[in-house]
């Protein structure tokens, strides 16, 4: 008997893409919960919705999601199972993006340790399906599912020294040793955008409260302003004399703070691109900027062992 994926290959391409597209939420529609559960389960189905050029591991992943949508599915071992499967591809995504042949390795590093049958049975199915020499764990080797780690996120090639999130929690944006700033998704895991434009490493960044700039500070001694609407480069602010260490930015949006290897803060006016104030006092590099207050106090701690307070309005220190 012909198996799903021998039946698909006997279709047209354009066949091919508007089943794989359609067949997880049209099960749903209908109420056909049994074929839903056979479909996810299929390895079959699974690696040609993988393996094809418009969809690949997030399509599969969102195949399952549609379980989290209906009250309807009335077995709990059966919801439990997809859940399972569900979580070992989230854990597994960032590898699956690149190498869709470690699907089953990665499915059988992080299920084996459950005991339920169902979990059981569909990797005994996935392994005598595959016909391709693959690497079988033969222990529980990998992050299981139900635990802290969701998702790892890969694309910058050297170490990673800033993050931050938007203020609605929708996005995560990263600096890198690569001098690339990276804006992800986090509901899907994927990368949307970069931004590059720095010559040296990214150690800082901040986004405005209303999530419209990015702010990065970069050892190349620039802070960059970005449009994260734009995804552009908007303009540059230049004064410090050695590499940028922390940036943060008022709740009014109208001003960025920046701190620096050259022992300074700077206060800058978003709206006019100047600087408005150099604070020193600090004997040694200023580490890291932290806001006390609305738009008035600021503290500021240093290689030179001391945390010092400041007022913004008139730029003396007050407490040290």
């Amino acid at each position: 008997m012909k198996g799903f994926a021998d039946k698909l290959a006997a279709k047209s391409p354009a066949f091919q893409r508007t089943y794989l597209g359609i067949l997880a939420p049209s099960l749903v529609k209908s109420g056909n919960f049994d074929k839903y559960y056979q479909t996810l389960t299929d390895f079959d189905f699974m690696l040609a919705k993988i393996n094809h050029p418009e969809f690949g591991v997030r399509s599969l992943i969102d195949d399952y999601k549609f379980i989290d949508n209906s009250q309807i599915f009335d077995n709990p071992e059966r919801v439990k199972i997809l859940k399972l499967i569900e979580g070992a591809l989230e854990l597994s995504a960032h590898l699956l993006n690149k190498n869709q042949v470690e699907l089953l390795s990665q499915l059988w590093g992080r299920l084996l340790s459950f005991e339920l049958p169902g979990i059981k049975a569909f990797l005994t199915i996935t392994k005598q399906t595959q016909f391709q020499p693959w690497l079988r764990p033969l222990i529980p080797s990998l992050d299981p599912p139900g635990r802290t780690l969701l998702r790892t996120l890969t694309g910058h090639s050297s170490s990673v020294d800033a993050i931050t999130i938007t203020s609605n929690g929708k996005f995560l944006i990263s600096g890198s040793n690569d001098k690339s700033l990276k804006v992800w998704n986090l509901e899907t895991g994927r990368e949307d955008f970069s931004l590059r434009g720095h010559t040296d490493k990214i150690n800082t960044i901040a986004v405005t409260p209303n999530g419209k700039l990015l702010i990065s500070g970069s050892s190349d001694k620039t802070i960059k302003v970005w449009n994260l609407d734009t995804k552009t480069e908007v303009f540059i602010f230049k004064g410090h004399t050695d590499q940028i260490t922390s940036v943060t930015i008022t709740p009014s949006n109208k001003r960025v703070l920046s701190a620096s290897e050259d022992k300074t803060i700077k206060v800058w006016n978003l709206k006019t691109r100047r600087a408005i104030k150099t604070l020193t006092g600090h004997s040694k590099k200023v580490n890291h900027l932290a806001l006390m207050s609305y738009d008035r106090l600021i503290i500021s701690g240093s290689d030179d062992k001391t945390l010092k307070v400041w007022d913004l309005e008139t730029g003396s220190e007050l407490i040290h």
